[in-house]
């Protein structure tokens, strides 16, 4: 048995998760064991890694991977990957829900990843916090936990007892974060060289497309939505909005905000950045001109909404996006 203190990290496999993830995350947890503490010094914490499934009982999860299986140790984490189906109903979720519910009563620290969040959410304490998952998700995971909030802009949310990280790949910023947390910055950033992946710090924001609420049950409010997508929001003054509703403005502002969550500036700035996202990723159009192209005269207006929406400038979102080299910044 190993003497330094051992932090375990469990996975969870639960029906439909992602193996890639599961594999994923245990490598880059051993990478971090092997490039971690100075050469020929005693580690001064190890990392136990181990899978966790339901027994043959299908009522009690145990370890069915362990990286220390002599070791006599608790979970100090247990995360939950994504899934490549659709998100684990409520009944899959019961025999997990429970045991979960345990382990944090407990002390041991939860996180998920992408699909992940919605088994967390079954355990009923995401209730009155904030969380991330895939921005793909928003609505069906307000509909299904109400008492939620979410900022899908987010790629990581730690509240320190639980942690949720947002889209597929956001298992890489994940398991970085855990690294740093019990390993220290040096082995993070040592992981994050032999990985070739970007240490912690990006923002889901950077690849979300727009997806805008549309099964709000409002027609009216649906059409003007349907309209302002059709016309890239070239038209976005409030009295031609509202005479397309057939509503009054005030009425109409209610309407709007009740079902799509934002303000129609807000929306039509979205609807516009994401056109001028398409402009920096395909073309060689200078950026005054994108600004133009998608309704701003001033570019310097243009530049202070898309870095609201998007987190990067428009020329550090070309040069990460680009899809041609050489492209005019």
């Amino acid at each position: 048995m190993p003497t330094e203190p051992l932090i375990e990290l469990g996975i969870v496999l639960y029906p439909g998760v992602q193996m890639a993830t599961v594999l994923g995350l245990t490598d880059l947890f051993g990478i971090a064991r092997k490039v971690s503490g100075e050469p020929g010094e005693p580690l001064p914490t190890q990392l136990r890694i181990s899978h966790w499934c339901l027994d043959a009982t299908g009522q009690a999860l145990e370890r069915t991977h362990d990286s220390h299986p002599d070791a006599r140790c608790v979970p100090s984490m247990l995360i939950l990957p994504p899934s490549l189906e659709e998100p684990i109903s409520a009944e899959a979720a019961r025999p997990y829900r429970d045991w979960l519910r345990q382990q944090h009563r407990a002390g041991v620290r939860l996180a998920s990843v992408c699909a992940g969040a919605f088994l967390l959410g079954e355990t009923g304490l995401l209730a009155g916090r904030t969380i991330t998952t895939h921005w793909l998700y928003v609505e069906r995971f307000m509909a299904r936990f109400p008492a939620v909030r979410l900022d899908a802009d987010q790629l990581i949310i730690d509240a320190d007892d639980i942690i949720t990280a947002g889209g597929l790949m956001a298992w890489t910023d994940l398991g970085l974060r855990l690294v740093d947390r019990y390993l220290g910055a040096r082995a993070m950033i040592d992981t994050a060289q032999m990985l070739v992946i970007d240490p912690p710090g990006r923002q889901q924001r950077y690849y979300s497309a727009f997806a805008p609420r549309l099964s709000h049950g409002d027609g009216a409010i649906l059409a003007v939505q349907q309209w302002l997508h059709e016309t890239a929001a070239e038209e976005v003054a409030l009295s031609a909005l509202a005479r397309r509703a057939g509503l009054e403005e005030r009425t109409f502002l209610r309407r709007f905000r009740k079902a799509t969550g934002m303000t129609t500036t807000d929306y039509c700035q979205r609807i516009r950045v994401g056109r001028a996202r398409e402009l920096l990723q395909i073309g060689r159009l200078p950026i005054e001109r994108v600004a133009w192209e998608v309704g701003y005269a001033d570019p310097g207006a243009f530049r202070k909404v898309f870095t609201r929406v998007v987190g990067l400038t428009p020329g550090a979102y070309r040069r990460r996006f680009a899809m041609e080299p050489g492209v005019s910044r």
